[in-house]
């Protein structure tokens, strides 16, 4: 049975909105920052309407990078891990499901200790792998490029186990 209760209605709206404000104002904030001159933000209190150097510090944040410090223009950061994203991502796809295939489809000795070996993997956590990881690219010369960032991430125990047992679940009058 449906209640109407118009007072529960416009309390529990009003509170949704009030949410939506909670969330939203710092967002609104930063955009405003975005479009006003340094020595405009750092006034107390800060404009809360938007200034006039929109376009002005977007092209000096895409193109030209910070002029405080020695930051790369933000746009080759971007392209630098749109570049990441794709080779990780492919190459974990590729390694895992390869190696999953095999493990399940594949009678081959030690079958189970070599997925067991795998799935051990997850148990590390990142802090006890990133010097070893470091260590490693830097011996192979491997510093500041693509290869030494993405190279070390796209083995990935998760993506093998979940292949994994998304085979096992093929019939295997389909396999």
């Amino acid at each position: 049975m449906v209640e109407n209760r118009p007072w529960m209605t416009f309390l529990s709206h009003a509170l949704l909105i009030a949410g939506v404000v909670v969330v939203a104002f710092p967002l609104y904030v930063t955009f405003v920052a975005s479009t006003l001159t340094l020595d405009e933000i750092l006034q107390v209190p800060m404009p809360l309407l938007p200034g006039g150097h929109l376009l002005e510090n977007y092209r000096q944040v895409l193109i030209a990078g910070s002029t405080k410090g020695s930051s790369a223009p933000v746009s080759t950061m971007l392209f630098n891990s749109f570049v990441m994203a794709m080779a990780i991502a492919i190459g974990k796809i590729a390694i895992s499901i390869i190696a999953s295939f095999a493990i399940v489809y594949f009678r081959f000795p030690l079958r189970n200790f070599f997925f067991w070996m795998i799935f051990v993997t997850l148990m590390l956590p990142v802090e006890v792998r990133i010097i070893p990881t470091f260590k490693v690219a830097a011996d192979l010369g491997l510093l500041n490029t693509y290869t030494g960032l993405t190279l070390p991430l796209i083995a990935s125990a998760t993506a093998t186990f979940l292949f994994r047992q998304f085979f096992l679940t093929i019939p295997d009058e389909i396999a």
